[in-house]
């Protein structure tokens, strides 16, 4: 899951920038509010990152701040759904802003025009598998394609490279073993052909990183490769892959490979249908959810007028009803700073 970050995403229509901006407003509203309008796109509105960035005011000052301004109308948080390819759906999360202020009507049929544009987005199919060139190998019929316009003719000059150029044998002659890599290590059928590794294989070959308990050789990714083909053909993701693999480790590893490859084979998820199999099965309904901005709460933006859920909207009108007096407060610092002298030992 992404990290609320709450990037910001200015709203469009609004009007220039003047000295006179958000001059309604309270002193601390005021002066959040000008700081969040000079916020550049895509910058995190998180409590604690302006808490961090304003020395004057505390998290939860912040916090009753973009309260306020969210009555007043110059924010919206939301959620929305990022589909991947299969059933990877992840959820991001923006603040909606609006130097201008908008009553909830606005706001509403904007984020409407928001679902619409994501409904209307088409979905992401799956990468294409990439088309790896033949092997030198290949026969005759199948050439291999001329990856520049600038060669012409029969003639091929080969580029400088650190392992030597491999000659393609005349038809009915038997292929030529790989030669091994520098080291006497065989090599890869990745680096020999000049495939570019499969997600599957990549992933096998990060484990290593990931924990070094799973640190597997160029032949052990090899000889995994396709069980971890299975594991994606499955319609799970690197990432689902990865953590199967890893979680749960026990204290030593003696075999890695042994370890991984009983792991493959006893976790494998179990087979799914695929979308495309069924052509009239309709695509699923993206959902742009409101979040309160008080505690979070997400909802349909009809149900969140002012950006606040209904309990956190009473509590907000119950305290602009009976604004604190200054005189009051001053008095109550007085009083609290009596009795702390009274308790002092003599």
């Amino acid at each position: 899951m992404a990290k609320p970050g709450y990037g910001k995403r200015s709203a469009p229509d609004q009007r220039p920038r003047t000295r006179d901006d958000f001059a309604l407003l309270p002193t601390r509203e005021r002066y959040v509010a000008g700081f969040v309008d000079h916020l550049p796109e895509g910058a995190a509105m998180s409590v604690k990152t302006l808490a961090k960035q304003l020395p004057l005011y505390g998290q939860q000052a912040i916090s009753t701040s973009l309260n306020s301004l969210s009555v007043a109308g110059h924010l919206r948080r939301v959620r929305c759904p990022v589909v991947g390819a299969g059933d990877d759906t992840r959820w991001v999360f923006r603040t909606f802003w609006s130097r201008t202020a908008r009553d909830n009507e606005w706001w509403n049929a904007y984020l409407a025009t928001e679902k619409a544009a994501l409904d209307t987005a088409p979905v992401p199919s799956p990468p294409a598998p990439d088309t790896a060139p033949p092997p030198p190998w290949a026969p005759a019929e199948e050439p291999p394609p001329l990856p520049a316009p600038e060669r012409t003719g029969t003639e091929q000059t080969p580029e400088p490279t650190a392992v030597p150029h491999q000659r393609t044998p005349a038809p009915g002659r038997a292929p030529e073993p790989t030669p091994p890599a520098p080291g006497g290590v065989p090599a890869t059928p990745h680096a020999s052909s000049g495939a570019s590794p499969s997600p599957a294989y990549l992933a096998l070959a990060r484990l290593g990183r990931e924990d070094h308990r799973l640190a597997l050789s160029a032949d052990d990714c090899t000889a995994l490769e396709p069980q971890a083909t299975e594991w994606l053909a499955r319609g799970v993701s690197v990432d689902y892959l990865t953590h199967a693999l890893t979680a749960g480790l026990p204290a030593k590893v003696d075999s890695p490979l042994g370890f991984l490859r009983r792991r493959l084979t006893d976790k494998i998820p179990p087979q799914l249908p695929t979308e495309n199999g069924s052509p009239g099965t309709p695509t699923p309904a993206h959902h742009v959810l409101v979040e309160c901005t008080a505690c979070g709460r997400p909802g349909p933006p009809e149900a969140l007028p002012d950006g606040l859920c209904r309990p956190c909207r009473q509590a907000h009108s119950v305290d602009g009803e009976n604004p604190p007096n200054p005189a009051e407060i001053a008095d109550v610092k007085a009083h609290m700073r009596n009795l702390r002298d009274l308790l002092k030992p003599v």
